[in-house]
């Protein structure tokens, strides 16, 4: 029994002196910071002699690979983003090389709706594919208000312009119309008829229709959040 129990003390003693030896234990280097995005809930970075940690709540920006349409797409379809450019710390470590990609998957598309209510896309970053073919498994979603992407208010402003001029230019050439009929001394009136009622018409049109769709360009860039840490291995490689 004795000689056992010396036989597994030696293995244990001789497991943990090859682990030692191996080094492959994990030590932190340096506690460093990223280039915080407006919106970022931190921007803490560890620096292991293994790895670098990009800390949850950090974010950064990924680029559309290709035309993207909500009209188009559904839940599960598969979104691929590219890293426009590398992303470093501000004491200069490398996180993330140039030409890596993101991969996104869609879980839920909202559809335009009256009145007015653009369309969302609801995304799931879930995959980090470096540029030596290394895979890395991440979480990630929108860094907007309610995580989603949809048409901004520019493009809602200006769907509401559209409608209204152009239904106002319409109402001051029926008061035109109509102020000649009569009376060519009463133009002004027309016009003063026609150009109110055209454009509240054009407005409560553009209120009750349905919203915008959500399109984005090949290369157009949005931010995103780390929901979890995203581990990335020292032993990548760059681009040649």
């Amino acid at each position: 029994m004795k000689r056992i129990i010396t036989l597994l003390l030696t293995l244990l003693v001789g497991v943990a002196v090859y682990a030692s030896d191996c080094g492959c234990d994990e030590q932190v280097i340096a506690r460093e910071h990223m280039f915080c995005e407006k919106g970022a809930l931190t921007d803490s970075v560890t620096v292991t002699n293994l790895r670098n940690i990009i800390c949850k709540g950090n974010a950064f920006k990924v680029a559309f690979s290709c035309k993207f349409l909500s009209e188009c797409s559904k839940a599960g379809d598969r979104v691929n983003f590219d890293v426009p450019e590398a992303i470093y710390t501000q004491e200069g470590t490398l996180l993330i090389p140039a030409c890596s990609k993101v991969v996104a998957t869609v879980i839920r598309i909202e559809k335009q709706r009256v009145p007015n209510k653009n369309a969302r896309v609801y995304l799931n970053f879930e995959c980090l594919l470096l540029p030596d073919g290394t895979t890395i498994s991440m979480s990630a979603r929108p860094l907007t208000k309610d995580s989603s992407l949809k048409e901004d208010g520019w493009h809602t402003a200006g769907k509401l312009t559209a409608y209204t001029l152009g239904l106002g230019i319409v109402g001051a050439g029926a008061g035109t119309g109509f102020a000649f009929i009569p009376n060519p001394a009463k133009l002004g009136v027309g016009y003063a008829i026609g150009i109110p009622v055209g454009t509240t018409v054009g407005l409560i049109t553009g209120l009750i229709t349905p919203g915008l769709k959500y399109h984005a360009k090949s290369g157009e860039r949005i931010t995103i959040i780390l929901c979890e840490d995203l581990s990335v291995c020292k032993q990548c490689r760059t681009c040649p």
